[in-house]
Order: C-alpha cells, then sequence, then structure tokens
C-alpha cells in the first residue's frame, strides 16, 4: 500500500483501511545492518524492528551517542499494520534527498513498524542531489535485503463475562473459535480476556451473540 508523500522532517498519516480482512503485515525479526560507500563518504544504515515512538527514539538516542562524530543521522519508519503513521527526516542533508529515499526503500520492501536510521561519514567530496539519493537509497536497500523478514497477525482484545455455570460453555466457545486467552479470572461472575485475530471478529461475536454470552471490547 503506498503511503502519501512525506514532508522531510514531519511525521504522515493516512486513513486507515475499512477492509477488516487484511490482518497482517511484513516487519523485520530483528535489526540488521547496511553499508554503501561513495567518493570517501559511508553511510552506515541500521534497520530495526519497531512498535511505537518510544522506541524510536531510544534507537535515534542510542545511535547518536554511539556515532556521535557523524556528519548526519538520517532516518524514516513506518508504523501500523496499514503503513498509516510515518515520517522522513534529513537531518541537515538537501531537502527530499535522505530521509524519503530511506522511507521509499522501507514502502519497496512492503514493510511496516520498521526504522532505518543511516549515518553518515562526510568524505570531503560532495555527492550532489542524485548521489546522495542514490546513497541513502542503497544504503537502505543493503540493510532491508540484509534482514529476517517476519509476518505478523492483528489482533484486538475482547472481554466476556458471564456466571460461572457458563464457564464449561464459554470453554468450549474459546477452544472451537482457537482463540487466546489473555487473563482470567473465576468468581460468581467469571471473566476472560481474549486475542482475537482481527479477520475473526465477526464470527466470534456471532457464536457468542448466539450463546447468549457478553462479548465486548476490551479496554
Amino acid at each position: 500500500m503506498a503511503a502519501k508523500k512525506a514532508n522531510t522532517g514531519k511525521k504522515g498519516q493516512e486513513p486507515a483501511e475499512t477492509e477488516i480482512c487484511r490482518d497482517t503485515y511484513l516487519t523485520l525479526a530483528s535489526p540488521a545492518q547496511g553499508l554503501y560507500k561513495e567518493k570517501g563518504s559511508k553511510f552506515l544504515a541500521f534497520a530495526y524492528p519497531v512498535e511505537n515512538e518510544d522506541q524510536i527514539k531510544n534507537h535515534l538516542e542510542a545511535l547518536h551517542k554511539e556515532y556521535f562524530d557523524a556528519r548526519h543521522h538520517c532516518y524514516a519508519y513506518i508504523l501500523g499494520a496499514r503503513q498509516e503513521s510515518y515520517r522522513a527526516n534529513d537531518d541537515g542533508e538537501p531537502s527530499g534527498t535522505a530521509g524519503r529515499p530511506i522511507h521509499g526503500q522501507i514502502l519497496s520492501a512492503g514493510l511496516t513498524n520498521v526504522l532505518v536510521v543511516v549515518v553518515r561519514y562526510f568524505g570531503g567530496i560532495k555527492l550532489g542531489t542524485s548521489g546522495l539519493i542514490n546513497a541513502y537509497k542503497t544504503a537502505t536497500a543493503d540493510a532491508l535485503q540484509q534482514a529476517e523478514k517476519t509476518e505478523k497477525i492483528v489482533t484486538k482484545q475482547f472481554l466476556t463475562r458471564f456466571p460461572y455455570e457458563q464457564m464449561n460453555l464459554a470453554m468450549r466457545l474459546v477452544k472451537e473459535l482457537q482463540l487466546q486467552v489473555l487473563r482470567q479470572e473465576a468468581d460468581m461472575e467469571c471473566r476472560l480476556w481474549l486475542s482475537v485475530r482481527l479477520s475473526d471478529v465477526p464470527r466470534c461475536q456471532k457464536r457468542f451473540e448466539e450463546e447468549r454470552i457478553l462479548l465486548e471490547e476490551a479496554e
């Protein structure tokens, strides 16, 4: 899915798709690195699987600390199962020559929940606009090619409440629908917190309704 163009250094936001059937996404299984050299300049690319902006901030801070003597720390990230949130940052490079090419490579790989940072050590010779775009693009592509990918399932959390005498019925539904129990409380009123695959939500809601057991979204 193509994202809107990101203004350099600014966040982008896209409307989420409405198809409930799209409940998987491709991301990185573990961090990876890439490298590109051109006319004395070195471009060190670092790719990370991330879940939120706090993790992104931590990775950026760690790289700034480790590579404090580098000229630029350019980056881009995409978050969300439908790639709905992203940012591209040139960190002082000419506008559109760093963050946008990095972002484009993440998109081309069909990935999300991914951060790529490219650290540049200047070699004394200017590369020009096309040279910079190619360098950041190639370094990012190298890191992403090295990375192991994994497909993840989008789930939604639900809470079901029922009297104790319906426990066996509720557990039969859990087994029938292959739901994951995240937490449970058994008392006069029992509670189960369940993880439901997004595409299975309508079917689960229907079955619980048929058996007259309350199923609601967990807060």
